[in-house]
């Protein structure tokens, strides 16, 4: 498979993008992960976990390593971060009997990193309550600082919101090519982080499900080859997909 095309943005590429949120000194990682750094805190957005074994019951069959691709990257980005308390924003498993069809080692090396860090999960639409085995904590939204970390953003809560549950991607025009990447987006009241699972797809952040959040000027920071790249909407042209 030939490797992406390159993004050229008005500055040079970085690992990660260093943005304030609500005041808090955030870092968005060229993985798709938010990370706090003063909080100790990585955050990380709709998993996903057992998608591929919930197409087969359907009779979908898909490779049935998206757990495991998952999980391998979210034990780098921890490894890389090494943090205090780690925060999943919902839909962390495809649907309510995603636990159960974990593979019993996959289900242990999920545990242990939960067992590691102080783990929160946040209850997603996929997933409404959390398997008994995955420890941690099931909460429906946790605060840090000014930061409310919740699944879908919320029309009238004080603090700024952060969120998944989108999986937002862009499109730009550079040079004769089209470029698609999974993308951060936000603006001075609300963060969208990527879809960090192996399986998960993209929206479009021109779809009104996303528009509609971003009435002003807003920011999609994308992601290419591990490295992060800021399009402010006022300086960009954001292409739709092609149907």
């Amino acid at each position: 498979m030939a490797a992406p095309s390159p993004i050229r943005p008005e500055r040079p590429a970085r690992q990660s993008a260093a943005v304030a949120l609500g005041g808090e000194p955030a870092l968005l990682d060229g993985s798709g992960a938010l990370v706090l750094p003063e909080r100790q805190t990585v955050i990380f957005a709709d998993l996903h976990f057992e998608k591929g074994s919930a197409f087969a019951e359907r009779g979908a069959l898909l490779p049935p390593y998206d757990s495991a691709a998952t999980l391998d990257r979210m034990e780098a980005v921890l490894a890389l971060h090494a943090p205090a308390r780690v925060v999943c924003l919902g839909d962390s498993f495809h649907d309510t009997g995603g636990g159960g069809r974990m593979a019993g080692p996959l289900s242990g090396r999920l545990r242990r990193l939960a067992d590691r860090y102080d783990w929160i999960w946040i209850t997603g639409n996929h997933d409404p309550e959390i398997p008994d085995n995955a420890g941690g904590s099931a909460v429906r939204e946790y605060g840090i600082g000014n930061l409310l970390l919740l699944h879908e953003p919320e029309g009238s809560t004080d603090g700024f919101q952060v969120c998944g549950h989108y999986h937002p991607k862009a499109r730009i025009k550079a040079g004769p090519r089209r470029i698609t990447r999974p993308c951060f987006v936000g603006d001075d009241r609300l963060l969208i982080l990527p879809s960090f699972g192996a399986y998960t797809g993209g929206l479009d952040i021109m779809n009104p499900a996303i528009a509609a959040l971003f009435p002003g000027a807003y920011t999609a920071w994308l992601i290419s080859n591990g490295a992060v790249y800021a399009f402010p909407s006022a300086r960009t042209r954001f292409l739709p997909f092609e149907n």
